[in-house]
């Protein structure tokens, strides 16, 4: 991957148009404080209208996702970072997991008494205002409705990885679980599931805007963060291939429209 991405517009038209399906982060990449921005959400109309898959990959819990995933027009969420996909099946919204109910369960009472140990050992930490929501894994807020520092963010980190979790760190949460899934394995899997065949990484582009996008960006060659991936610029090691000119969801609607147009040129 380059040391720092590329200008988007200067992506070229033949790599646009082999793309027919779009990956995508939601939190700071199609909104702003919690809300879709109406530019995300027009862009992602455009792209079901023209035929490309739209599935959005998120480190947010499956409760928060669920109205989202019945109301937007996209094809899927794959919620808590690979861990529970939720889509529409007719009128009803389907939800799977990576893992069985076994596995929930005990994983469960090892997540509870993780959070205690973060709340207890790490002073000013708090759980992310979503984890009524979660099933597979905690939050803790770190810039959404708390503030914490960079350190104190590498020391939840730490007592997550001691406790032999995956640990990530998104826009606004640090989110820790039990399990080999991430966005990457959850994007495979729910291709897999509802178009029947394999994720091809040539026809797939994906948008980020964080560091725990980072797998995803080493991952597919049409990898796109939106500008305000900026403010991790000190803590990323992998880049995406592009930038966006503008942040969030008006980012995001830049690589709406560059694709409808290659897909347009004679």
């Amino acid at each position: 991957m380059p040391a720092s991405p590329a200008p988007f517009a200067a992506c070229p038209p033949d790599t646009l148009r082999r793309i027919d399906g779009v990956l995508t982060d939601i939190d700071d990449t199609l909104t702003h404080e919690g809300a879709i921005t109406p530019d995300a959400l027009d862009a992602l109309a455009k792209l079901r209208d023209a035929g490309l898959h739209v599935i959005a990959i998120t480190g947010r819990p499956m409760g928060w996702s669920e109205p989202f995933a019945r109301a937007w027009p996209i094809d899927a969420i794959v919620a808590e970072n690979g861990a529970v996909a939720l889509f529409r099946d007719g009128d009803a919204l389907r939800t799977d997991y990576a893992q069985d109910a076994t596995t929930r369960t005990r994983n469960s009472t090892r997540l509870a008494e993780v959070a205690q140990r973060i709340l207890h050992e790490l002073p000013g930490t708090t759980l992310a205002r979503d984890s009524a929501g979660r099933v597979t894994d905690i939050a803790v807020d770190h810039s959404e409705f708390a503030q914490l520092t960079p350190q104190r963010v590498a020391q939840v980190v730490a007592l997550m990885h001691d406790e032999g979790m995956n640990a990530t760190v998104s826009s606004i949460h640090v989110n820790g679980w039990f399990g080999d899934h991430d966005k990457l394995s959850g994007a495979r899997w729910i291709v897999q599931r509802l178009l029947g065949r394999e994720l091809d990484a040539q026809r797939w582009a994906y948008v980020g805007d964080s560091t725990n996008d980072q797998r995803m960006f080493g991952h597919f060659p049409l990898s796109i963060g939106v500008a305000n991936l900026l403010r991790f610029a000190a803590e990323l090691t992998v880049w995406p291939a592009y930038l966006t000119r503008g942040e969030r969801g008006q980012g995001f609607a830049e690589v709406a429209d560059a694709l409808l147009r290659a897909r347009q040129a004679p």
